[in-house]
């Protein structure tokens, strides 16, 4: 291939692997390339997961190389690059030497383990703080400030790390990390100081609520020197970083220094770019109009892989109690965004199919039978609708209850407390039993995702699709309940799993070309987002008014759980 054909490099580091993605101008995917990451946990604590940006960084090097090799694509003709990660806590010092954020004798020191993943809830107490402020910054979380965001855990590190190793940290939501890494420019992006640092739009940073909360030495002198923000210098997602890559980075991916890198994306944001501005088919037939960007304003993005991140796009911002936002240029310049959320989707229905008891035989049976253990979880559903005489799944769980928040309530409720429950529990502990419940785990998801829509409608968006990407994309039951569920259209992406590294290709594309306004970046996203395939609603009334109780039930579910633990607050005082 010429090197007068450009291409553009998406790099996608999500919860368990960096993937690298080799990209055309029309949004062709020419290679691929996933490395598996490290996380550690702690036997002793289950809030705890830590990575290391040493270990991501090397995976991505590699993937990047063997996108090269296997496409035959020169370096040279790379023109752009461009990162998304999770919104996770990484920690350095100010020469990018990682600093361990474990804690014990180590924190603070230099040391593989220095990022706190987004799953990481050790932060609870600094939240509690944080959420009795008052604060102007709270206003554009919700209401209140998630445990998962970062500065939370920045406070939990201070409280646990000597005051002088403190100091010498530099903190950074894991996109900025990387464009840094790659670019030894330590600007940061609009998308991660708004969304997961507390940067208030037209506002900027707040030094009172600093001050307030015990980190006032962040201000410093209003250089902000530790969050890389000095006098408000953050960027729009692709806008250029410095002066591109840097010598030893291009060295260490096999690309040419200089070589563009656009501001990144949280992995949410660059899924919503990703997939936002398709076409799709319906029946067969694609549709005939191009989006426009008004267009965006009616399409949430749902991003679900191990969580779920739901994100619209509005001219104004739009308040939303419970869900994060609203953030002013966090894709696009002068547009807002609003970020709702599930903090356990894939991880828990792999959660409820690895712990049920059957779970043992579900793995035989799908060895012998050669099939994926969802497969085999369908097919002994489908006996059961026979034997049962129903119409659909639906039928067949209607008297069981789940609500799914074993891992806190992120949207709409906000509330890290919120526990899982199921009623409606028999003597039962057969595969068929364990299918029922993995049904019923599906059904949950897409129940708190309608009430997740309704909330966001209900304060001023006009929702009516929901486009998918992440693994979750591919389960054809889920997605059909989550159209019936919610009552609006789910539109599939191509690929389920390029959709997010296809968003932070773009953002290269934007950097490579100098694109600053929205309705360019726009053009870019049209171009280079493939067809998606729509799903409707298509539940039959007697399975919608079915569907319409257990919505009921299922939001009558938080307010007993809500009056039940005041009840036990009260008789433990």
């Amino acid at each position: 291939m010429g090197s007068d054909t450009p291409y553009f490099i998406g790099i996608d580091v999500g919860t368990g692997s960096a993937r690298a993605s080799l990209v055309a101008q029309n949004g062709e995917i020419k290679a691929s390339s996933t490395k598996d990451t490290i996380t550690w946990r702690d036997k002793h604590d289950h809030r705890i997961f830590e990575q290391s940006t040493n270990n991501i960084w090397e995976q991505i090097c590699t993937a990047v190389k063997e996108v090269l090799k296997e496409s035959n694509v020169p370096a040279s003709a790379v023109k752009g690059l461009g990162f998304d990660a999770t919104c996770s806590l990484a920690v350095s010092d100010f020469d990018a030497n990682p600093i361990t954020v474990t804690k014990g004798n180590d924190i603070g020191k230099n040391g593989d383990r220095n990022i706190i993943l987004w799953a990481d809830h050790r932060a609870e107490k600094e939240a509690e703080l944080i959420n009795s402020t008052g604060s102007i910054v709270l206003n554009y979380v919700g209401g209140t400030m998630s445990l998962e965001m970062e500065v939370p855990k920045i406070l939990w590190l201070k409280k646990h790390m000597d005051p002088a190793l403190f100091a010498r940290c530099q903190f950074f939501d894991l996109p900025d990390f990387f464009t840094y890494k790659a670019t030894g420019n330590s600007t940061r992006s609009y998308c991660s100081t708004t969304c997961k640092c507390s940067f208030v739009p037209d506002k900027g940073w707040q030094p009172d609520f600093f001050e307030r909360i015990g980190l006032g030495e962040l201000i410093d002198d209003g250089n902000w020197k530790q969050m890389g923000t000095a006098h408000g210098q953050v960027q729009t997602a692709g806008s250029p970083v410095g002066q591109g890559l840097s010598r030893q980075a291009a060295e260490e991916l096999g690309l040419v220094e200089g070589t563009a890198v656009g501001s990144g994306l949280i992995d949410a944001y660059a899924g919503w770019m990703g997939t936002v501005a398709a076409r799709y088919t319906e029946n067969g037939q694609l549709s005939a109009v191009l989006p426009s960007l008004d267009e965006s304003r009616h399409r949430l993005a749902a991003v679900a892989g191990t969580s779920t991140c739901h994100i619209v796009q509005s001219r104004e911002g739009v308040f939303v109690k419970g869900v994060w936002g609203p953030y002013k240029d966090a894709a696009f310049p002068g547009w807002w965004m609003n970020e709702g959320g599930q903090s356990s989707t894939g991880q828990l229905i792999d959660f409820i199919i690895t712990t049920h008891i059957a779970y043992p035989e579900l793995k035989e049976r799908a060895k012998q039978e050669g099939k994926a253990i969802h497969t085999v979880l369908l097919d002994v559903l489908e006996k059961l609708r026979h034997e049962n005489h129903v119409d659909t799944y639906t039928e067949l769980t209607k008297h069981i209850h789940f609500y799914p928040d074993f891992h806190g309530n992120r949207s709409p409720i906000a509330d890290p407390r919120m526990r899982g429950s199921i009623v409606g529990l028999e003597l039962e502990s057969s595969i068929a039993d364990l299918a029922r419940k993995y049904y019923l785990t599906l059904e949950a998801i897409a129940l708190q995702t309608r009430h997740i829509v309704e909330a966001l409608n209900t304060a001023g968006h006009d929702i009516t699709s929901l486009y998918m990407s992440g693994g979750q994309a591919k389960n054809v039951v889920m997605m059909q309940l989550f159209a019936d569920t919610c009552n609006i259209p789910v539109i599939l992406p191509k690929s389920h799993s390029e959709a997010v590294v296809l968003g932070a290709a773009m953002l290269g594309r934007i950097a490579a070309e100098g694109v600053k306004v929205g309705e360019d970046m726009w053009k870019i996203m049209v171009e280079m987002t493939p067809a998606g395939t729509l799903v409707a609603p298509g539940a039959s009334p007697k399975v919608k008014k079915l569907l319409d109780a257990k919505y009921k039930i299922f939001r009558e579910t938080i307010d007993i759980q809500n009056r039940w633990r005041q009840e036990i607050e009260e008789a433990s005082c």
